[in-house]
């Protein structure tokens, strides 16, 4: 596909857009990164971890996963991330970076089906069909009153591009199919309902619409919501390929570049908490889509940032909520905090009541600690009026304490049982730290914990049993990577002779690469790879800590193990051919013989390596 490409779009284009998207900006939409000496670690994105195993490195602008083994540049890293295809990863960046392509995406392959870029091209024009009628029409004057009386401004309607589809049975059907959309295709969509009778009607009709945007922000769905008492209060697209509720997150695309910024995000229950939120100037709130927060949703925040303060409503079923999603949070490693938005009302209608500020200040930030939630969440299964209640919430407050590992936050809550159910510190304490010796004790009995990817240890292990003459390979590369001359003098010593094949396809593909004029830039290599297995291979060596120099003593030593390994199994291929040759004579006697020769050269390789 790159090379298809690279005859369409100069060379020169696809290198302006790969230098001015530096891997680490992009990377860092998508992951939180930090930096640990010269590269930056984060969560992978393409498996599911709970130990950062994915490396980006700025200066050679490439990124790998120590655990999946994925990596690659800039470009590779959009089309594994978005599943885009060449064509797209490049228009995607180049409008990121304002840089023009000079041919049309018109003919170019696309990475989603026809059916589903119909269905995209569908909601994009019922969209902006839906919002101008909000705005513009006399159909649209119901839900833009609804709007109004909910406080929700004109910038803040056109921000979320909310709408209103007319109480008109056909309205929507008849609009589309003047586009050129099939009705089947609209009701596979779950954008209008067919009756047996084959019509179709809208499935919105007569409600105010939020449009529900994937990352990218492209409209994939629709939340309608009713301004009458008929029907389900709200109703959302039928799940599709394109819109499946458990993996999105409601505004996620507006939320990123703030939740990068003010590093936390809040997670609300409805859409019109969201909205109000942002009006209040609280722009880095998303909400789950009328389901409790699924693990996929809870892992994406994870990927993106530390914090996430979940707020709920303040009724029992809110509540109820908020525990799920706080402990599903707790549990894949996220620093999580509580709102109480108290007096039984959602944050939409707090925001109405007390004002921007007042919510902002009472009501986020101040926001409880997971423990701090818990203890008043757990109150509610215990009369603490009773002796026996008193002593039972108190032990399961101690055991849910010995699972924190802040020290300092561990004292704190202890200090508030012991004042609270009149109990010594000590006492407390001393609990506590049975529960801590437990939990030790659990871990030296090598459980492992449920988030641990397999796959980060299966590779770990790989490494560690990889010969001394594969491993010479691979740190050569590495400097030939970096350095022409080493590869000039590889290239004179042994040519492509490396023992491992994949070693040997990127020996000659990097001399050619340089042959070509091409300077040292690990970036640009990968781009010219077609093979994907390569790109990777390329990407997981090219992260191999090596020094700024390197002798010609380690050079030679590099290619003396390799050497070596190369005759022996120029002689081991030898002696297989005599050893057959001798079997085909019937001479078993030579045949044994030749095998001991074979066994002594294995064992005496197996010694070096």
């Amino acid at each position: 596909m790159v090379v298809e490409m690279s005859n369409q779009i100069p060379e020169e284009v696809i290198e302006e857009i790969r230098k001015t998207n530096d891997v680490v900006d992009v990377v860092g939409e998508y992951v939180q990164l930090k930096k640990q000496g010269r590269n930056f670690f984060g969560l992978c994105p393409f498996h599911g971890e709970k130990t950062p195993s994915f490396s980006v490195t700025q200066d050679k602008q490439i990124f790998h996963c120590f655990g999946c083994g994925k990596g690659g540049n800039v470009i590779t890293f959009m089309m594994e991330i978005e599943g885009f295809s060449f064509f797209e990863a490049l228009k995607t960046l180049a409008e990121r970076s304002g840089v023009d392509l000079p041919i049309s995406s018109d003919n170019q392959k696309s990475s989603f089906s026809k059916e589903n870029q119909d269905v995209l091209s569908a909601y994009e024009w019922l969209t902006k069909l839906y919002h101008h009628l909000i705005k513009h029409s006399k159909e649209g004057r119901d839900g833009y009153q609804y709007f109004k009386e909910r406080g929700i401004t004109d910038e803040t309607i056109d921000t979320f591009k909310l709408g209103f589809a007319p109480n008109v049975q056909d309205f929507t059907a008849k609009f589309l199919e003047k586009k050129g959309f099939h009705k089947q295709l609209l009701a596979k969509a779950g954008i209008v309902s067919m009756w047996e009778d084959q019509r179709v009607v809208d499935r919105f009709r007569g409600r105010v619409i939020f449009p529900i945007r994937n990352h990218l922000g492209k409209t994939i769905a629709f939340g309608g919501r009713t301004i009458t008492e008929d029907g389900p209060k709200y109703l959302n697209s039928s799940e599709s390929e394109l819109f499946q509720k458990g993996k999105l997150l409601y505004n996620f695309d507006l939320a990123k570049r703030h939740i990068r910024q003010k590093n936390e995000v809040i997670l609300f229950e409805g859409y019109m908490d969201v909205i109000s939120s942002y009006q209040a100037g609280i722009k880095n709130g998303v909400a789950t889509l009328g389901t409790a927060l699924t693990e996929m949703q809870a892992r994406l925040l994870k990927r993106y940032v530390e914090t996430v303060i979940v707020c709920y409503d303040a009724d029992d079923a809110g509540v109820e909520a908020a525990y799920k999603a706080a402990t599903l949070l707790q549990e894949i490693g996220c620093d999580v905090k509580v709102a109480n938005v108290k007096e039984g009302l959602d944050p939409d209608s707090y925001i109405k009541k007390y004002g921007a500020d007042d919510f902002n200040n009472k009501v986020i930030q101040a926001s409880e600690t997971f423990i701090g939630f818990l203890m008043r969440y757990k109150k509610r299964d215990y009369n603490l009026g009773l002796e026996g209640d008193r002593i039972k919430y108190v032990e399961q407050m101690i055991k849910e304490l010995s699972i924190i590992d802040s020290q300092i936050e561990r004292e704190y809550y202890l200090k508030e049982l012991s004042n609270e159910f009149n109990l010594s510190m000590s006492t407390l304490e001393n609990e506590l730290n049975q529960h801590l010796k437990n939990k030790k004790t659990y871990k030296d009995k090598g459980f492992k914990d449920r988030y641990t990817s397999s796959r980060t240890v299966k590779y770990s292990q790989t490494n560690q049993l990889r010969p001394a003459f594969h491993n010479a390979e691979r740190n050569l590369i590495a400097y030939m990577l970096n350095n022409r001359s080493i590869t000039d003098k590889v290239r004179e010593k042994i040519g492509a002779s490396f023992n491992i094949d994949d070693h040997k396809i990127i020996a000659t593909h990097l001399y050619a690469y340089y042959e070509a004029g091409h300077a040292e830039d690990v970036s640009l290599f990968i781009e010219k790879l077609t093979e994907e297995k390569l790109k990777h291979l390329v990407t997981e060596i090219a992260m191999i800590p090596i020094s700024d120099e390197i002798s010609e003593k380690e050079i030679n030593d590099y290619l003396r193990i390799i050497n070596s390994e190369t005759n022996e199994n120029e002689k081991i291929k030898l002696l297989k051919e005599q050893q057959k040759v001798a079997e085909q004579q019937n001479d078993p006697q030579k045949a044994a013989e030749i095998a001991l020769q074979i066994i002594d050269i294995q064992k005496h390789s197996k010694q070096l390596n």
